[in-house]
């Protein structure tokens, strides 16, 4: 026991240096340790979701208590209150480019930082404000954790988790987001709206846990840094063959990547606007780009995010009483969070694919059920029953929460290439971010002149045209490597087959272990 010990401490201060203790440190049971560390620093990244849910949520509540407030529902017009829905996602725009540059030259750390500190000035701003003014202005602040959640967050989930636990991890801060947008909700419901920014701020105190993460093993890798690649991946994933098999892939693929990018160094293809349009062209590059986009407009456009920004806006035209339409709010937020715990089960059990389509199939289904319900409803064929509206809008709740909301950024997570990563992710954010403000910003007006069955019949029939795409061109990327991921996209079999034929077991040892 105490050979082994000293073997292993061994291992991790000389990880090129270990060859007759390789074999040995193999058959070392898997500890409990590396998940904990997982767990550790996909913390901070799931605070950060859970503290932007709670900012997501509060206009929900506060715009009706400051209405209130001021005995006027004209004092917040629904064009302003759109604005305050939709103005963290607009003020993300120049932050989703300029967080993954900062990821790629200083790392991964440091963007959570910066993100740390404006968090801490947004929620002061927040709690002291007197005005809409201010509260816009903080909105814009905000726009901060949005952004990173569609960059960096990508960038940490993917290279500082086993992929065993990935899609756990990916699929479980996804549902932290709207615990946030929930409890925000039942704050505002019981309490004055400020509170929230009391929750934020304690919040904001575990966040400094993003000072002692480890560096990437994939930016360590990518910038030549083998000895520390090595070192911080072990620490974080263990030494067992499955994770010496990804260190592996991993350090030959760098080391092959930093010699092509020496050769193209020497010719013509250094100028900058030759260099982004061979990556934007690259299969590699623009074939999961695509596949991501249309998983996220398959969410956007399912209705779920609207029906959780303007939730009480859409009950009160059912239900009237604005006391129901609380309650009825926080139940929906309940059954979606409940929902979203359901569908990381199910992750554990179905196909990623699998999933997704199945469950965005019923969320349309009931989609279909409520428009034509409702267009009855306003023909007076039928007379209206508020308990079975809300019923149907649980079922499409529950059904999209299994899938849409958690699988489009675990399919994001996985599908992206480690080459040209910060420009992937920049323009994804980009396109996602604009997407989102786009949707959130110009609900009111798609209410105003369809009508509540008219808005569920138009988000139904775009989310069917999304589901069949992604039926068509969609891959699997459950229990796949990144490196296994980014094979399926390769532009040239010939490529393709060098990679495999770098990563041989042999080879790596003689190489890496002597």
């Amino acid at each position: 026991m105490i050979n082994e010990r000293v073997d292993t401490l061994y291992f991790y201060k000389n990880p090129f240096k270990m060859e007759l203790s390789y074999e040995k440190y193999l058959t070392i049971g898997t500890t409990w340790t590396p998940l904990l560390r997982q767990m550790f620093v996909c913390s901070g990244v799931t605070i950060n979701f859970f503290i932007y849910g709670l900012f997501f949520g509060a206009p929900t509540v506060f715009v009706p208590q400051i209405r209130n407030e001021a005995n006027s529902t004209e004092f917040i017009s629904m064009e302003t209150a759109s604005w305050l829905l939709s103005i963290s996602s607009y003020g993300s725009l120049p932050w989703t480019l300029i967080f993954p540059l900062i990821a790629k030259r200083y790392g991964r750390k440091v963007p959570y930082i910066i993100l740390w500190l404006n968090t801490l000035v947004c929620v002061l701003l927040f709690y002291v404000s007197t005005s809409v003014t201010e509260l816009l202005i903080s909105g814009i602040l905000q726009g901060m954790l949005p952004a990173i959640q569609f960059t960096v967050a990508i960038m940490v989930l993917n290279e500082y988790t086993s992929p065993k636990y990935r899609g756990i991890f990916i699929t479980f801060k996804a549902a932290t987001f709207f615990w946030g947008v929930w409890i925000s909700n039942a704050i505002g419901t019981f309490y004055h709206w400020k509170n929230i920014g009391i929750l934020i701020f304690i919040c904001c105190i575990y966040n400094m846990s993003s000072l002692f993460w480890p560096d990437s093993p994939v930016w360590l890798a990518t910038n030549g840094r083998f000895d520390e690649c090595a070192k911080c991946h072990r620490w974080l994933k263990g030494g067992d063959t499955d994770s010496e098999e990804e260190l592996k892939q991993l350090i030959f693929l760098e080391k092959e990547n930093l010699r092509r990018k020496q050769e193209r160094s020497l010719d013509r293809q250094n100028n900058c606007c030759i260099k982004f349009f061979n990556s934007v062209t690259t299969k590699r590059f623009y074939k999961p780009l695509i596949f991501c986009l249309y998983t996220l407009c398959l969410y956007n456009f399912s209705g779920k995010l609207v029906c959780t920004g303007y939730v009480i806006d859409i009950i009160k035209t059912i239900t009237v009483n604005e006391s129901t339409a609380y309650e009825a709010m926080l139940v929906l937020d309940g059954v979606t969070v409940l929902g979203m715990y359901a569908g990381v089960f199910l992750n554990k059990l179905l196909k990623r694919r699998t999933l997704l389509l199945g469950s965005a199939s019923i969320g349309v289904m009931f989609l279909f059920i409520l428009s034509t319900y409702l267009y009855l409803v306003n023909l007076s064929v039928i007379s209206e029953n508020k308990y079975l509206t809300l019923f149907i809008l649980t079922g499409f709740s529950i059904a999209i929460s299994c899938g849409p909301m958690i699988m489009c950024t675990c399919f994001a997570t996985e599908m992206i290439p480690i080459k040209c990563r910060s420009l992937f992710l920049a323009i994804y954010a980009l396109l996602s971010c604009a997407m989102k403000g786009t949707v959130l910003k110009n609900f009111p007006y798609i209410f105003k002149y369809l009508d509540l069955h008219g808005v569920f019949l138009f988000y139904g029939f775009i989310s069917s045209v999304f589901i069949y795409i992604l039926y068509k061109v969609l891959p699997e990327t459950k229990d796949k490597t990144i490196l296994e991921v980014e094979r399926y996209f390769a532009d040239d079999n010939k490529i393709v087959k060098e990679e495999e034929e770098l990563m041989n077991p042999e080879e790596f040892r003689k190489t890496q272990f002597s």
